[in-house]
């Protein structure tokens, strides 16, 4: 007999790396003290499972969250994004708004490979409809601006949005079928001052310009504007026989060494958990130190530990997922969400290149590529024009990415680069 929802301490945690073939996990329990989730592993996992996040290793004992509001480990990642939690109050409208319902509310389609259910002895999730597809798109817009402006909808509509599926961030999204894929759909906040979409289309083509591995993308024709539907990166092949990707934020992979939030430290991280054959590891702290420089020159100063993701592998491996959420802030502040080197989080080119050693470059090769993400950055203009971002927009945009701060760091590291010697070329 399937369970239906009810208030209730406790749910189930499902692994659904093989949706077709569920694997119980543990129980989540909700912790009144704290508003946080707990986890604790079932027996059967505990023989043949893996730990989620490397502060949940497999051990019987009950893994409490360490701050308040959160869930234990790698949990924390299938909760909503902040616009997910607005939907699940707004339609789902649940009896109770503690972490608990976020987690089962967030429904089959969330981040990574766990599934919450109401049952321990079969995976019951939250029930979803079919996902809408491209021609319901301005209907989604439709609906995202009635949730915005808390106007009713029609209970046949609310298939059209889904809760959440991203890591952390408010701006409204839903999913999309698009030829047996899905894709996370990202519409604009009524106050953006640009075309929101087609600059994050035109920033993330460009930063794949730059050497960056980034989701694919796709600028969307609205009756006013774009939406920017972005592939899943948690999502492998398509159509009901597609896997699902154990995936952790770099917030959770983080915390659970106990390290601050930073480049160099998630660098390292990938050092130990990244594989080694073939140079993989040195590769992705490598890029790594890419995203890194371009988020700097391009004035992408929202790029906090949840705007990045690592993917797992069979073999319990950490690997860089593609870079996403990447577009000018557009604020100027000169200094990012994580630190970068010897002067914290100070946005220049001097701090980036400062812990080279962190990402397994030698001050040389920091060097070279970070004078090839600038060579590539310093073309944003005519790349972006080449997107369709309108004149408006760039000159907008330019204030930010091409004034003083960055645009003379830009034109110094380039005549540095000139000045420096060929190699085998020899003064005289």
């Amino acid at each position: 007999m399937i369970e239906r929802y009810r208030v209730a301490d406790e749910l189930h945690l499902w692994w659904l790396g093989d949706p077709a073939k569920p694997v119980f996990v543990g129980t989540l329990r909700l912790l009144h003290t704290t508003r946080g989730v707990s986890l604790q592993y079932g027996d059967a996992w505990l023989r043949h499972g893996f730990a989620l996040s490397e502060d949940l290793p497999l051990t019987g004992l009950e893994h409490q969250p360490v701050q308040r509001d959160t869930a234990a480990g790698a949990v924390d990642d299938a909760r909503p994004d902040r616009w997910g939690e607005r939907v699940i109050r707004f339609l789902d409208k649940p009896p109770r708004l503690s972490l608990l319902e976020y987690l089962y509310f967030a429904g089959d389609e969330r981040f990574g490979a766990l599934g919450v259910s109401t049952s321990g002895e079969q995976y019951v999730p939250q029930p979803t409809a079919s996902l809408p597809t491209l021609r319901d798109v301005d209907e989604m817009h439709e609906l995202v601006r009635k949730v915005l402006d808390n106007e009713p909808i029609a209970e046949a509509k609310r298939r059209l949005i889904a809760p959440g599926t991203t890591l952390g961030g408010a701006r409204p999204k839903a999913l999309m079928d698009m030829s047996g894929s899905q894709w996370v759909v990202k519409f604009a906040d009524p106050g953006d001052p640009t075309d929101a979409g087609l600059v994050e289309h035109a920033c993330m083509t460009l930063a794949a310009q730059a050497g960056i591995r980034v989701a694919e993308t796709r600028a969307i024709r609205l009756l006013d504007g774009h939406a920017l539907a972005v592939l899943r990166f948690d999502r492998q092949g398509s159509g009901p026989g597609s896997k699902r990707l154990h995936a952790q934020s770099a917030h959770v992979a983080l915390r659970a060494e106990g390290t601050q939030p930073g480049y160099p430290e998630l660098a390292q991280l990938l050092r130990r958990r990244a594989p080694v054959q073939g140079g993989a590891a040195r590769r992705q702290m490598q890029e790594l130190h890419r995203r890194m420089v371009f988020n700097i020159l391009m004035d992408n100063t929202d790029d906090h530990e949840k705007n990045h993701a690592l993917l797992m592998n069979d073999n319990q491996h950490l690997l860089l997922a593609p870079a996403f959420d990447v577009l000018p802030t557009a604020q100027g502040l000169g200094y990012q969400q994580l630190r970068v080197g010897k002067d914290g989080a100070e946005s220049t080119l001097e701090n980036a290149r400062s812990e080279a050693a962190s990402f397994g470059l030698s001050p040389s090769e920091a060097h070279t590529q970070t004078a090839q993400v600038a060579t590539v950055c310093s073309r944003w203009k005519e790349h972006f024009a080449e997107a369709g971002v309108s004149t408006d927009d760039i000159e907008y945009l330019a204030h930010f990415v091409d004034r003083e701060f960055l645009k003379d760091q830009r034109d110094e590291l380039a005549a540095r680069s000139a000045r420096r010697p060929k190699p085998g070329s020899r003064k005289r």
